[in-house]
This record gives structure tokens, C-alpha cells and sequence, in this order.
């Protein structure tokens, strides 16, 4: 007889796969959530790069870890819509009165999130190593890197998943990535805090994109980690945590 755990286990990988084949039928979601990501790394590395002072070596070194926190904010947006469509066409209600796991749809779709996300920070990578950016990191240090990225995605798709279950129209479930894609703009991926007018510095200091942004590129680097860290990840799982409550209490309300 199959544990709890495990039901939901297979339950999950069920939804899992069944989350993939969608965004497999739709590849330009991952293209889409690419695009945008590269045209601004392109756009402030040729337009705007060499007018901005930046520590250590070539700016595209300096603003990578935005980008990729921006190609992220982008492609959990697919998520959010996907949950929509589900809750739109009457899947959720169907879900629920089959025999698994309640939570199982949520999972699914967010570690296929974590996924495509993977896919499309990859590509990313690729184009800013076309156009000159190197990194002194070690295996370790990319690993580290990856883990932060994976954590970060998780966090987001959580909210996507918010987003989604509560919208009452598609423009509605994708508005909320406005903010998350603009949050690196006032940060210090693009420029150090030390430049911003106090009250912006205050705010861009004490948000969570900094000090993930801080610790990507201090990794990517080869430069010793401070405690920044400690706070990225704790951004990332205090929100992961409270979107996820709130995300399947949600759910439960609405299927």
C-alpha cells in the first residue's frame, strides 16, 4: 500500500510531467522569456555600458547576475498563466475530485518552473559568454550559483502560483511580474547603491534582489562571500515558505 508520501511523491511527478508536455508544446514561452532578458543585456552593455564606472573588471561581468535574476522574473510570468487557464477551463475542479494529493497540481507546475527557468538562465549565460563575459569561478562556485538561482526560482513560481489561482482575467494572473522585473533596476545589478540618492539607496540596500545580486557576482568573481548571503537566502525562503501557505490555502478555496 502506497505511504502518504509517497502518493504525493508520484502524484507530483505525474503533474510534473504533465506540466512539461505543455511547456514542450510551447517552446516559445522560454524563447519569449529570453528575449527580453538579452535585449536590456545587450542594450546597457553597448549603449549605456561604457559610460557607467563599475569595480573590478568589464561592466557585462558586473550586470549578469541582474540579468538572470530578470530572465527569472520573466519566465515564472508562463507560470502564473498556466494556472490560470487551469482554474479558467475548470482543470482545478476536476483535479479535486480525483484521488491525489491536493497539492500535487501546485508542485507540478513549479518544479516544471524550475525547469524551463534553468533552460532559459542557461541561454543567457551563453549569450553574455558571446559577448565577453568570463568568470574566475570554480565548479563549487557555480554550483553555488545554481542553488541560489534554483532557490530564487522557487520563491518566484510560489507568488506565480498566488497570481494565477487569485486572477480574475490572463492580464490579471501575468500583472504581478511588472514589479519583480523592475525590482533589479533599484538594486545593485546595474550600478552600485553608493551612486543612488540616499532615500533610493536605502531601499535598493535593503530589498531582496541586492544581496542576491551581491553574492551571484561575488561567486561568479571568485571573491569571498560575506554575510549578503545569509540574506539572500533567507529572503528567498521566507518568501518561499509564506507564498507557498498562502498559494495552497488559496488553491484549496478556489478548486
Amino acid at each position: 500500500m502506497t505511504t502518504s508520501t509517497g502518493h504525493f511523491f508520484s502524484d507530483s511527478a505525474v503533474m510534473f510531467e504533465r506540466s512539461m508536455r505543455h511547456i514542450l508544446r510551447s517552446p516559445d514561452t522560454i524563447a519569449t522569456s529570453v528575449v527580453m532578458p538579452v535585449a536590456v543585456m545587450l542594450m546597457i552593455v553597448y549603449v549605456f555600458g561604457g559610460a557607467i564606472a563599475v569595480p573590478g573588471g568589464d561592466y557585462i561581468d558586473y550586470m549578469l547576475p541582474g540579468i538572470i535574476l530578470m530572465t527569472v522574473a520573466t519566465g515564472v510570468t508562463y507560470t502564473a498563466y498556466r494556472m490560470f487557464n487551469d482554474k479558467k477551463l475548470g482543470i482545478f475542479d476536476r483535479f479535486r475530485s480525483m484521488p491525489i494529493a491536493q497539492s500535487s497540481p501546485l508542485w507540478g507546475n513549479v518544479l516544471s518552473s524550475v525547469i524551463a527557468n534553468a533552460v532559459s538562465v542557461a541561454i543567457v549565460v551563453a549569450v553574455a559568454l558571446l559577448i565577453g563575459f568570463r568568470s574566475s569561478a570554480g565548479i563549487a562556485a557555480w554550483l553555488a550559483v545554481a542553488g541560489l538561482v534554483v532557490l530564487f526560482t522557487l520563491a518566484l513560481t510560489w507568488v506565480a502560483v498566488i497570481a494565477g489561482t487569485a486572477a480574475k482575467t490572463s492580464d490579471g494572473a501575468t500583472a504581478f511580474s511588472y514589479p519583480l522585473i523592475f525590482l533589479p533596476f533599484v538594486s545593485s545589478a546595474f550600478v552600485p547603491t553608493d551612486t543612488m540618492p540616499w532615500a533610493l539607496r536605502i531601499f535598493a540596500e535593503n530589498q531582496p534582489v541586492t544581496p542576491l545580486v551581491n553574492s551571484i557576482r561575488a561567486l561568479l568573481e571568485g571573491q569571498p562571500l560575506g554575510n549578503e548571503i545569509w540574506v539572500a537566502v533567507a529572503w528567498c525562503v521566507g518568501i518561499l515558505i509564506v507564498a507557498n501557505a498562502v498559494a495552497v490555502r488559496l488553491y484549496r478555496k478556489t478548486a
